[in-house]
């Protein structure tokens, strides 16, 4: 047992040794954000997130989201409250008021939780900055989307009429999902503009820019 060697130990080295930290990543860390961080393929990012092995696209997600928001507001304010109002015109502004809290309140919120990273389901949003102010812009956009609904129902059903020959009558009743989804394709109609006229001021500028 005498002649046994012990098994060779390195020297211990210092405690504080293993925990040093490098400065300068620790403060890239600290400081990372969008501006200054690589771009990741979102396909990589996935791989990290919980998410269902059914995937549905972003567009479907926005339109079932939109109609559903109009159906709501369709069933609650004007099946619900409905006989409450003696006046069309009071009932219009109160259906169009409750549009805009619900889209302001409720359908950007789901958005903005939706997104994976800042900014990215802004493109569905015709105001998407997060703020009380906007609200109102919120509400007249609402009476926008409201009065090209109620101009779609007036449309579809004075063609009904043409073609039955029934006069007096109202051939297509408003529904929450019809209504739901008649204000879902204006809101997708106005956004797919708004998109355009971003792209073409920014065509307009690189343009002039270029000229000087």
């Amino acid at each position: 047992m005498a002649g046994k060697k012990k098994p060779h130990r390195e020297p211990d080295r210092a405690a504080s040794e293993y925990y040093k930290l490098n400065k300068q990543a620790v403060e890239d860390l600290v400081t990372a954000d969008v501006s200054n961080s690589p771009k990741v393929d979102p396909k990589e990012l996935r791989k990290y997130r919980s998410h269902p092995n059914v995937s549905v696209a972003d567009w479907v997600k926005a339109v079932l989201l939109k109609a559903w928001i109009g159906g709501m507001v369709c069933f609650f304010f004007l099946w619900g409250l409905g006989t409450y109002f003696s006046n069309w015109l009071d009932q219009l502004f109160v259906l169009g008021l409750a549009l805009g809290f619900a889209i302001d309140l409720i359908e950007n919120s789901i958005f903005r939780f939706w997104a994976k990273t800042p900014g990215d389901s802004d493109r569905w949003m015709m105001f998407p900055k997060k703020n009380f102010l906007y609200l109102p812009l919120n509400v007249l956009y609402a009476f926008l989307l409201l009065f090209c609904v109620v101009k779609t129902y007036d449309t579809i059903n004075l063609a009904l009429i043409a073609m039955t020959g029934a006069e007096n009558t109202v051939p297509l009743g408003v529904g929450p999902i019809l209504f739901g989804l008649f204000t879902a394709g204006w809101d997708l109609l106005f956004l797919g503009l708004k998109r355009l006229a971003k792209r073409v001021l920014a065509d307009a500028k690189a343009s002039a820019g270029k000229k000087e």
